[in-house]
């Protein structure tokens, strides 16, 4: 898994996390996109749509990724 000390704000990556333990079975969700702020206790990624807060503690994997595809030309 990523180390978050060698993590640098503006780096691209993907986190897997935990969801709210509310509810039986473990259900968990992924935030793809620009890390914001890393905190001793959270982490925030701003994703295409959201800033997404993520707890330290619910991450279960994270990775650096590429930068994004460009976008295709639209269709005439």
């Amino acid at each position: 898994m990523l180390s978050f000390g060698d993590l640098a704000i503006g780096e691209r990556i993907v986190v897997r996390y935990r969801l709210a333990q509310d509810q039986p079975g473990e259900k968990f969700s992924d935030a793809l996109g620009v890390v914001q702020e890393i905190t001793q206790d959270s982490i925030s990624v701003q994703t295409r749509s959201d800033v997404v807060v993520i707890a330290r503690s619910n991450i279960t994997h994270a990775k650096r990724v590429p930068p994004p595809p460009p976008r295709r030309r639209p269709r005439v």
